[in-house]
């Protein structure tokens, strides 16, 4: 027998919709609605009337099988038969994290299929796997951060009942499941939170419109809301961790932010679990308290986004410096962040017109998560470009050989391993006209800071979108793909194999550069990484290089010297003393 429940606060009636009945529900003084339905049962599907408006689905829905206007459908998460009771992930310090949007992964674009190809990414080195959001959202296809039933995984790609097949696979195969979650808005198509209670308030604005309520009146129950997601998705779904979407716009003004109180169930809910269980935000804030522990006023999250990282790292290698990567560009805005954990760090910002961010003084590598590539860096682009086709093939390796020996947790998005020629363009599947073409709209406006012309746009809604940014997996057998990929696994074999890069202590990093010639150098103990940037070869200057053993080189040509490496431009050296080479 399920006990159906439901916050309401606001409205006078609610009702159970069952087909062509309308079941009352009694309330209780906190405005929650119950009633007891022996005829629910895994597989029915139900709604609510709300002042006989509706019927709308479950605001906790765990399966909406007819798409985000359709009724809910019950859940046993119970019936599952999951494998992993031995598991345990690894930590994010020895992490190299994978970014997967299911629907473009594969050509079947579904939970299931992703499974297939679990065994590349356990050859490649990867040992996170992170899923771009999975609940459910308008249409069939989409990136997912319009969801608006938060329970429950989208239906296109299987639902519950797929997604749980695939973490299982995925920790079969030794991989841990990292999940994308949006908390800072919901999507505008199918979002009937409204129509139940103050889940949104107009004291705080965001990017999207009004703010999620978590710090107003009535708010104790939708912070709940939010928590009681996080922790479903860990404990129901065997997820290892969240990724917490844009998290500057979660305003809360409590004494305990969200993300705290977030983080101090996540804790409970580990030891409870007997395994770890990581929290990553999405920030561009440059603020460590988000990671600082709560015990010096921090949140006491595990990890950020160093957008810093990508930026610095980009915008060097590509000559962009259009919109915010004018703030970078130099070797000396790289070397600060490998050494300093940002550029910005109360710093003055040309893009914003203003200081921005704080030292991260006492933060380790560990925390701070590190790319060349992630969806919104590519996705956001007018062209949905890869940096496979604004980098020549021999800066691609410098760029992989800099994101996989730093001292971050390195990060690569879907295909970027091979050099993927396919892009990753923002498309969605409205089925409201109106809405279709203020996404077509919105997108204009913001690709105008970058300079882009409105011709140079993909139509967000065409079905021809969504399908160029699939994978072509047959790519990963042709040159130069094939080679591109054997560099990136040996890259995570050497940041596995030797000591010096699993050390995520910035203190112990130094670097060394010329702006005027082009060189980088960074010394991580004994081993050192030199980067020859300029067109022409050059002798990049390292004392004692000739003492050194060459471990891997983008330039079949590379020389250790007695004080230099000679290195071919646009290439990259990788060489260390023999006492941190182990487990060959």
């Amino acid at each position: 027998m399920a006990l159906i429940r439901v916050w309401a606060p606001h409205p006078a009636r609610v009702e159970l919709a069952i087909g062509d009945r309308a079941v009352p529900m009694e309330r209780d003084d906190a405005g929650w609605w119950s009633v007891d339905a022996p005829f629910v049962e895994h597989g029915v599907d139900y709604a609510f009337l709300v002042d006989g408006d509706g019927p709308f689905p479950d605001p906790r829905s765990r399966w909406q099988p007819h798409g985000v206007h359709g009724p809910s459908r019950w859940l046993d998460h119970g019936g599952f038969a999951w494998s992993d009771g031995d598991w345990r992930p690894p930590p994010l310090a020895s992490a190299v994290i994978y970014e997967l949007h299911v629907g473009t992964f594969t050509r079947a674009g579904t939970f299931d299929a992703a499974i297939d190809r679990l065994d590349h990414l356990r050859d490649l080195g990867v040992t996170h796997v992170e899923l771009l959001p999975v609940a459910e959202f308008p249409g069939e296809r989409g990136w997912g951060y319009d969801g608006v039933d938060l329970y429950a995984p989208h239906h296109a790609y299987g639902g519950p009942e797929g997604l749980k097949r695939l973490v299982d696979a995925c920790h079969r195969h030794g991989l841990a499941v990292l999940l994308d979650v949006v908390y800072n808005h919901l999507g505008p198509s199918g979002n009937y939170l409204g129509r139940f209670g103050p889940y949104f308030t107009d004291r705080h604005v965001t990017p999207w419109g009004e703010a999620v309520n978590v710090d107003g009146p009535d708010s104790d129950e939708v912070r709940r809301f939010f928590l009681d997601n996080a922790l479903t998705w860990l404990r129901d779904f065997h997820f290892d961790g969240l990724r917490i979407d844009a998290i500057h716009a979660i305003v809360d003004t409590s004494a305990v932010h969200f993300l705290e109180q977030l983080a101090v169930e996540a804790e409970a809910l580990e030891a409870a679990l007997g395994r770890p269980l990581a929290l990553i935000a999405e920030s561009d804030l440059n603020d460590p308290r988000v990671v600082r522990p709560r015990a010096v006023g921090g949140h006491g999250l595990d990890a950020h986004w160093n957008e810093d990282f990508h930026h610095a790292l980009h915008a060097l290698l590509t000559g962009e410096r259009d919109g915010y990567y004018r703030d970078y560009g130099r070797l000396a805005d790289l070397a600060k962040v490998l050494t300093q954990g940002y550029a910005l760090d109360g710093a003055y910002s040309e893009h914003r017109r203003r200081r921005h961010g704080r030292p991260a003084t006492g933060l380790s590598g560990r925390q701070l998560v590190g790319c060349l590539q992630n969806h919104d860096q590519i996705g956001n682009r007018a062209l949905g470009e890869r940096t496979s086709q604004l980098l020549s093939p021999e800066l691609l390796r410098v760029g992989a050989a800099l994101v996989l020996t730093a001292p971050f947790v390195p990060m690569l998005f879907q295909g970027e391993e091979w050099g993927a020629s396919t892009p990753f363009l923002f498309f969605t599947d409205h089925a409201e006209p109106e809405l279709a073409e203020a996404v077509r709209r919105g997108r204009t406006e913001e690709f105008a800071a970058f300079g882009w012309s409105p011709e140079d746009l993909s139509d967000p809604q065409a079905a021809s979108t969504f399908e160029r940014s699939r994978l072509d997996w047959d790519e990963v057998r042709r040159p130069p793909h094939a080679e591109l990929l054997t560099w990136h696994r040996d890259l995570i074999e050497l940041r596995r194999r030797l000591p010096a890069l699993r050390d995520d202590r910035l203190e112990r990093v130094a670097v060394d550069f010329d702006e005027a010639a082009r060189w980088l150098v960074m010394t991580r103990a004994a081993v050192r990484v030199a980067c020859n940037l300029g067109e022409a070869r050059q002798r990049v200057p390292c004392p004692g290089a000739a003492a050194g053993e060459l471990l891997l080189s983008s330039d079949p040509d590379a020389v250790l010297e007695d004080d230099a490496v000679s290195l071919a431009g646009q290439a990259v050296a990788v060489w260390t003393g023999a006492d941190d080479v182990v487990g060959r």
